[in-house]
């Protein structure tokens, strides 16, 4: 199983940014992908997640009408649209999956994970 994450930059606030997460080695079907993110000396914190059975979706409040997690299935991608990013949004951002399609919010509850990529927005 294998998670690469792409889309991360540097930005200036009020940009918009689209992260990608690429899954292979298993059946994306049955999987729930969520985005996470880690800010300097933070906890890492749950963003938003899909289930890409059936599309339910969960957003964090800080992130809520800002941010749109979509899913692919064909090409087993899973994507967060970032709008309208404050200083505040800037972390590593990571992408999870955890073979259940129910989503879940919490780091434990993902089982494979991606390296990260760095989403830095100036203000």
């Amino acid at each position: 199983v294998q998670l690469v994450e792409s889309g991360g930059g540097l930005v200036q606030t009020g940009a918009s940014l689209t992260l990608s997460c690429a899954a292979s080695g298993f059946t994306f079907d049955d999987y729930a992908i969520g985005w996470f993110r880690q800010a300097p000396g933070k906890e890492r914190e749950g963003v938003s997640c899909i289930s890409s059975s059936d599309g339910v979706t969960y957003y964090a409040d800080s992130v809520k009408g800002r941010f749109t997690i979509s899913s692919d299935n064909a090409k087993n991608t899973v994507y967060l649209q970032m709008n309208s990013l404050k200083p505040e949004d800037t972390a590593v951002y990571y992408c999870a999956g955890r073979p259940y399609s129910i989503i879940a919010t919490m780091t434990y509850e993902y089982d494979y994970w991606g390296q990260g990529t760095q989403v830095t927005v100036s203000s």
